[in-house]
């Protein structure tokens, strides 16, 4: 994206379904997105291209909070139930896959199984350990929520006892102590020093709060204003929880057409505005330097809908753009609704003007992005950047791909979120576009290497 003004994750290989796209076309484009690749099986897509639109964001204040998710709880009722004869009997309480086995619990006759912990003998599973798949269908509980328990020991397995919804207690039987979950999916644990194999989460969001609020100003600042932010855009991005807000433990941003007339914009003619919407960063807040960084997002649908998670280089200020470098983890544009696109802007050996790599990935059998959660996320450092979409690598980029470039992506870089109406690359919207149109962002996570490389 081409900008004129300031403003502003060993990969988990448990499952890496395809792999691949070095891209390394250049060009100079300032304006829109080209030779995007195509879709196929597996998605794994294509090379690069010149001329995907730079963005620049607005500054912050103040220091940034860290965060990580919370040790083992307590069961949640509602769990899928699991037949008695599947429980396993041992000595000392069977731990599930997702959790390990704890003790002290107390024999129980007639004990029910929980799920999300393994059925003890003697003894009634308990919850606290990281909930499987039938945890995660109860009522209020997220797919990346940590729930489960652990059995507790002793006694011989129990017959006849019922299957009890999320670890109901047996006649006279106790929870079991100490387990520790294991994680039930590949992005989440238990606490932050071992979420992901190899990594260690130093900042993240799990929009959490309670519904109707703002997101956490300690972490998240608004860019105001309906300038066109270099791309001729058509929105105005507002303060507060209008176009922002924290919502079933999702951030919700929210672009519309209600209010807008009431703001002022640029384009496409100076004027009252036609749409709303927010941009959040995180600078001023937050920044790191190499790192896994990753979100997991329901995109908007529509014309003209240019929705993306980013990032730009902490110098802005007195660099400038594109010196200031700028990664694209997830960005799409409306009439594109299987392809993302993660790109890096950078200048043009010798010069400052804007020379990016583009890599794309299209959901297999052209699914939209849209239609549900995915997981975008690069793994960045001194070596290369690497582009994922749920796990698929698809684009890797490194100081010699980036032939004719400055490579400007060996300082820290702070993150946003935006959804944009119309600009240059995507269009404006048409008859076809209906409004409201949301973007929801379940987590944003920020990981370093283990190891410290």
């Amino acid at each position: 994206m081409t900008i004129a003004c300031l403003q502003v994750q060993w990969r988990r290989a448990f499952f890496l379904s395809a792999a691949v796209v070095l891209a390394a076309c250049s060009s100079s484009s300032t304006t829109n997105h080209g030779g995007q690749a195509g879709n196929g099986s597996g998605g794994v897509a294509a090379t690069n291209s010149g001329g995907s639109n730079g963005r620049i964001s607005a500054s912050g204040t103040s220091a940034g909070g860290s965060s990580a998710s919370a040790g083992g709880t307590t069961a949640i009722p509602g769990g899928t139930t699991a037949s008695p004869a599947s429980s396993t009997a041992s000595s000392g309480g069977t731990s599930n896959s997702a959790g390990n086995s704890g003790s002290g619990g107390t024999p129980a006759s007639g004990g029910i199984a929980g799920t999300g912990g393994g059925a003890s003998s003697g003894a009634l599973g308990g919850s606290g350990g990281r909930g499987d798949a039938g945890v995660t269908d109860a009522p209020g509980a997220r797919p990346d929520v940590a729930m489960g328990g652990s059995g507790g020991s002793g006694g011989a397995v129990a017959t006849g006892g019922s299957v009890g919804r999320g670890g109901a207690l047996g006649g006279g039987g106790i929870i079991g102590s100490g387990g520790t979950g294991g994680p039930a999916d590949a992005n989440t644990g238990i606490d932050g020093s071992s979420a992901l194999p190899g990594w260690v989460l130093t900042w993240s969001d799990e929009f959490d709060g309670p519904d109707g609020s703002a997101v956490d100003p300690t972490k998240w600042v608004h860019d105001v204003g309906g300038s066109g932010w270099g791309n001729q855009e058509l929105e105005y991005y507002t303060d507060g929880t209008k176009n922002a807000v924290v919502m079933g433990d999702n951030l919700v941003i929210t672009a519309t057409t209600a209010g807008a007339s009431s703001y002022n914009c640029s384009y496409p003619s100076s004027g009252p505005c036609q749409y709303t919407s927010a941009r959040l960063l995180t600078q001023n807040r937050f920044s790191q330097q190499y790192g896994r960084i990753e979100a997991r997002i329901q995109i908007p649908e529509g014309q003209g809908l240019w929705p993306a998670f980013w990032m730009l280089g902490a110098d802005i200020n007195t660099s400038g753009w594109p010196t200031c470098g700028e990664i694209d983890i997830m960005e799409n544009i409306g009439k594109e609704p299987s392809t993302n696109n993660g790109s890096l802007h950078m200048p043009a050996a010798g010069t400052s003007n804007d020379d990016d790599l583009t890599g794309t990935y299209t959901l297999p059998g052209n699914a939209k992005l849209g239609d549900d959660f995915h997981t975008y996320a690069i793994e960045w450092s001194a070596a290369a950047i690497k582009f994922y979409v749920d796990d698929n690598l698809y684009e890797t980029q490194t100081p010699s791909t980036a032939t004719g470039r400055t490579w400007k992506f060996d300082h820290p870089f702070f993150m946003l979120l935006n959804v944009a109406v119309g600009g240059q690359w995507p269009g404006a919207p048409d008859s076809t576009t209906t409004f409201p149109q949301t973007m929801k962002v379940d987590w944003v996570r920020v990981y370093e290497p283990a190891d410290g490389g």
